[in-house]
């Protein structure tokens, strides 16, 4: 029998500075569920993230992790619940929606397009014009440069070349493409979805430290992970799904990796 937790309470959410024990979330999500057919993907979920703040979402495979991360990104719809963006409720929050405000998500596969320059990706989307003629617009491409220059700044990461096609690149420095793209484009929250599956140990130091930075720019950055040596390292807050249910939402250093992957099999 699961015991979900009430993640409205975190189990000893940490305090900041003057006592709270919460920091206005820049995003939150209150009683989502989804179905699929006749399976129950997610079970009333509830979640917050401040500005500022690593969650990391953990779970096995079939807990329900891609399903809330899709509704997050606004790819997926829920049946029942409520997304607030700044204590705002969204209705009929969708992937445009979500993009508009600010939420951004990395995801696994990268999406990048392999024959554009590294700064051609970063500002992919949201290209700087120098002329517009109607319709048409000339690329900036001098400010197209400098704008994937401090982004990749922003995330402490350093690409050789940034003119040379993305396709020529380590996985580790496509990765920090991602993440510059997304921050560069993002205003409250980027999403990670297994940042590190297949990167290797050097290049998965570089991802975890970029998205500490992220962090440090004042964005909110919800991780999605199954290294818990990894959840350990950047992790302020971990929320553990099982079965479509939160099991956990507990402060990093208030759980162990024990009782962590309890929870998450059920065992506990």
């Amino acid at each position: 029998m699961i015991a979900p937790v009430d993640p409205r309470a975190p189990e000893d959410a940490p305090m900041s500075a003057d006592g709270d024990a919460a920091r206005r979330p820049a995003v939150a999500c209150h009683d989502l569920t989804r179905f699929f057919g006749a399976v129950r993907a997610l079970h009333g979920v509830t979640l917050s993230i401040a500005p500022g703040e690593i969650v990391c979402l953990v779970g096995d495979n079939g807990a329900g992790k891609s399903t809330l991360v899709k509704i997050l990104s606004g790819a997926l719809a829920p049946d029942a619940g409520q997304i607030e963006i700044d204590g705002r409720a969204y209705p009929g929050y969708a992937m445009r929606e979500a993009q508009r405000l600010g939420i951004q998500t990395v995801h696994q596969h990268l999406a990048l397009c392999n024959k554009l320059s590294a700064a051609e990706n970063i500002v992919l989307g949201r290209e700087p014009a120098r002329l517009r003629l109607g319709p048409l617009e000339v690329l900036d491409r001098a400010k197209s440069r400098q704008i994937a220059v401090s982004s990749l700044e922003a995330v402490s990461a350093s690409i050789p070349d940034i003119d040379i096609p993305v396709e020529k690149l380590s996985g580790g420095q496509r990765q920090a493409i991602a993440i510059a793209r997304a921050v560069h484009a993002a205003d409250r929250m980027v999403i990670f979805d297994e940042p590190t599956a297949a990167l290797g140990i050097k290049q998965t130091a570089a991802t975890l430290e970029a998205i500490r930075n992220v962090a440090r720019t004042g964005l909110a950055a919800l991780v999605v992970m199954h290294n818990l040596d990894d959840v350990y390292e950047i992790a302020d807050r971990i929320v553990a799904l099982r079965l479509g249910f939160v099991v956990a939402d507990v402060a990093r250093d208030r759980m162990s990796r024990a009782e962590l992957a309890a929870r998450m099999s059920g065992h506990d």
